[in-house]
């Protein structure tokens, strides 16, 4: 009788721990997470639905503007928004470089001393003649800015005659997809037809001349012999320069509701802005 009145205070006492034990339990996960273990109907609503509505709500109707978007949207409007667009980066990109210091003072697209020329600047300074050396890059941006003003025509012309046949997939891709996309096919072609006009410029600002006269100093100073194709390296660097400023325009147009100033230009790049 005694072991079993000592096994029932056992059993009762362990309860009872457990008891309390359990309450502490209760206690602590309610102070630590808010949640009370005695009602947790309550769980739901502080844990999991709102993130779950929250990333439903932010996800669902980006998805489906951007396909009703595009799905309005035909291909010769979406090649007529895109060449809207870089037409718009030509003129302006012209405009702001065909100044003078147009070239000059920017330094996104000022023109340098050409690399394999480089080691003439270094040493003409050397010897005192740093503002002949200064001269000769000022001379490269003046023909630059001189010869910009017979570009738009090239540039508007090859636009015009593109042929976008993955249209959208430009107009969804990055910044300066059409831009890009319009180098890759006119490179070569605008330079043809730009290096005669560049030629011209470098004549007509004395440019030419500067520099016969700075590799002829370095080359009397060295003892060497350099030379190198200026005409070719304007060139590049002015077509180099105006897809920079295209960049830039077409950049803004995609990013920036406020410079889509036609309903073409608002409505093809409307249906970008959710991709």
């Amino acid at each position: 009788m005694k072991k079993t009145f000592i096994l029932a205070a056992a059993l009762l006492f362990s309860v009872s721990a457990q008891a309390q034990i359990l309450d502490i339990i209760k206690s602590t996960v309610k102070n630590q997470t808010g949640v009370d273990l005695d009602n947790p109907k309550t769980v739901p609503s502080t844990t999991t639905t709102k993130p779950q509505t929250g990333t439903a709500s932010s996800q669902t109707p980006t998805k489906s503007t951007s396909s009703v978007n595009l799905g309005s949207l035909t291909s010769t409007q979406i090649s007529s928004g895109l060449k809207e667009a870089l037409n718009l980066g030509v003129t302006e990109g012209v405009k702001k470089l065909a100044v003078q210091d147009g070239f000059l003072k920017n330094e996104a697209v000022k023109i340098l001393m050409p690399e394999k020329l480089r080691v003439i600047d270094t040493k003409l300074r050397a010897f005192g003649l740093g503002s002949l050396a200064d001269q000769g890059v000022k001379l490269l941006n003046r023909a630059a800015e001189d010869a910009v003003t017979e570009s738009a025509p090239i540039f508007t012309k090859a636009i015009t005659s593109m042929t976008i046949t993955d249209a959208k997939n430009i107009l969804l891709g990055g910044d300066n997809s059409a831009t890009n996309y319009l180098q890759s096919k006119t490179q070569a072609q605008l330079f043809t037809a730009f290096q005669p006009k560049v030629k011209a410029s470098l004549g007509k600002v004395g440019a030419d001349k500067v520099w016969n006269n700075l590799i002829s100093k370095y080359n009397t100073l060295t003892g060497q012999a350099v030379s190198t194709d200026l005409n070719e390296y304007v060139t590049n660097e002015t077509i180099n320069g105006v897809f920079k400023m295209v960049a830039e325009k077409e950049s803004g147009i995609r990013n920036n509701s406020v410079m889509r100033t036609t309903s073409i230009l608002q409505k093809v790049f409307g249906a970008q802005d959710g991709r």
